[in-house]
């Protein structure tokens, strides 16, 4: 019996303590090890509630994708939250809704069925309200940073309205006049106790899924390694504010090549730029014209602007300085290099 007793000590496991509690009408109901002190935007989550149990449960637990890729996402996030964190930051947006972009396209220039695209996933008709360019050559919600002003401005419209930030995220996914219809209709300005559809229902619960993978992961049985953000590419910009009738030339006037040129703006979604008004363009230029960027294309190039579509200027490089020079003298863009720098 002893050593019984000492093989169970050692090789047994005992479970992890649940640290919330949760009852129905009936009964305490204990679920899995799910983590207490939940909150969203430090807007703490009830407990003791045997439905939202069910929900964190279900996003924490049976959704496969953030465990199978967790490795992809983490250096996603190394890349880009030093982009969009600030941008939160200076427009008075918690740090939370960083998540709610990995959720909604997993931290790439993706596009949906629906006509959803980018980082934030924003709808044409939103993303022009928000000031953003949407057309067949150019399309702003590519663009990480513009676009992540155009989410926060959308975020804070709808916490105007709400003054409440989960509401909020949850008006980001529904629309803020889908949440103003179910609070008027079933009487409640509580997201907890509103039914909404399965994808809105469960998006806060997605999200807090997603804040805890990324803080700790080790909750998931992910080792917790040390990660610090990537440093920032160095880039020129240069606004451009003239017809573009080849990219491939304006690629060469600028100094770089076409496959660069699209990474670092994917916005341009074709190989010209009709400007008739003259409208000034920013574009982003590595300072760095020898190293190979190729690894962003798999976040940043929307689908209709894979390398495929453009495979045949995608070639055209600067091989050397009298080439700049003589292609040069026959282009007649107007550019202007700004005297500001940035990193990307």
């Amino acid at each position: 019996m002893v050593v019984i007793y000492l093989v169970a000590a050692v090789f047994i496991v005992k479970p992890s303590p649940n640290d919330v509690a949760y009852k129905d009408k009936n009964s305490n109901v204990f679920g899995l090890n799910i983590p207490h002190n939940l909150e969203f935007c430090g807007e703490k989550i009830p407990s003791n509630n045997f439905n939202i149990k069910e929900d964190l449960e279900k996003e924490f637990f049976t959704n496969n994708y953030w465990k199978n890729n967790s490795l992809v996402l983490f250096n996603k996030a190394r890349r880009w939250f030093p982009y969009i964190e600030p941008i939160l930051k200076a427009e008075g947006v918690p740090d939370d809704f960083k998540y709610l972009c990995v959720i909604e396209s997993h931290l790439s220039n993706a596009s949906s069925p629906a006509g959803a695209a980018g980082f934030w996933q924003l709808v044409p008709n939103s993303a022009r309200n928000y000031g953003l360019e949407v057309s067949d050559e150019v399309d702003e919600r590519y663009h990480i940073e513009k676009s992540t002003h155009a989410a926060c401005s959308h975020v804070k419209d709808a916490y105007r309205m709400f003054k409440n930030w989960t509401l909020s995220a949850a008006a980001y996914n529904l629309g803020i006049g889908g949440i103003q219809n179910a609070m008027r209709k079933q009487g409640s300005d509580n997201y907890y106790d509103l039914m909404l559809n399965s994808e809105t229902g469960s998006f806060i619960y997605r999200i807090l899924a997603y804040k805890t993978l990324f803080a700790s992961p080790e909750h998931f049985g992910i080792k917790n390694k040390k990660w610090n953000y990537f440093s920032k590419i160095p880039v020129s910009l240069v606004k451009v504010d003239s017809t573009v009738s080849n990219i491939s030339h304006l690629a060469i006037y600028l100094g770089t090549d076409v496959k660069t040129l699209k990474l670092f703006n994917p916005w341009l979604l074709k190989n010209t730029l009709t400007n008739v008004d003259k409208k000034p363009y920013v574009f982003l230029i590595p300072k760095n014209s020898k190293t190979d960027y190729s690894y962003l294309a798999e976040d940043v190039l929307p689908e209709i602007t894979k390398p495929t579509a453009i495979s045949p200027i995608a070639t055209t490089l600067i091989t050397s300085t009298d080439t700049l020079v003589k292609n040069k003298s026959s282009l007649s863009y107007s550019v202007k290099t700004m005297q500001e720098e940035k990193k990307y």
